[in-house]
């Protein structure tokens, strides 16, 4: 059983999530998240824990990014587009019950502490940003940090919520350039 309650987007993705894992869900119901909905992840937060599991789409980032924002200190799980992507459709509702196990296995909780580890240099170094090729470098890094795919700005304010030591990221960039991404 997991401890925390897991906030994804519908139906289907909580049938996913008890496929693979005893836990408990709240359903946001999509992106216009209502007033009620949030008070029930608050409430959740408050007693038990949250994580967000949302499709690793644009429409479950701006779902996770309202959670976050209104809801802080909550655990974030993702998934990869190729996990989560079947005939063309991308949601947690494809998903293995394996690879949501994993997913919930390398939970990230948000670190509200100013202290940088990474900065802004440090992506550009890692041709993250600015680089013709660093959305698929971003991507692949995302996915090895277990944090997501994201645009640069994001990607470096995830490494700061998450908290990424400059050893993960350095193992991480070392795996990336063994690829050649």
């Amino acid at each position: 059983m997991i401890k925390e309650v897991i906030v994804v987007e519908g139906r289907d993705d909580t049938v996913a999530v008890k496929r693979a894992v005893e836990a408990d869900t709240i359903e946001t119901g999509g992106s216009a998240i209502g007033p009620a909905v949030i008070r029930k992840i608050k409430l959740a937060q408050e007693r038990r824990g949250v994580i967000i599991f949302t499709d690793p789409d644009h429409a479950g980032e701006r779902i996770r990014k309202i959670v976050a924002a209104k809801v802080p200190g909550c655990k974030h799980a993702f998934l990869t587009e190729a996990e989560a992507t079947h005939r063309g459709d991308i949601g947690v509702e494809n998903a293995s019950p394996e690879t949501i196990r994993e997913a919930l296995s390398r939970v990230r909780s948000e670190y509200t502490g100013e202290e940088t580890l990474i900065d802004f240099n440090d992506l550009i170094e890692a041709g993250l940003i600015v680089h013709p090729n660093a959305a698929a470098r971003r991507h692949f890094m995302g996915e090895l940090l277990g944090i997501g795919y994201c645009n640069g700005k994001q990607f470096f304010k995830r490494l700061r919520i998450f908290h990424i030591s400059r050893e993960e990221f350095a193992a991480a960039l070392h795996q990336l350039e063994e690829k050649g991404v």
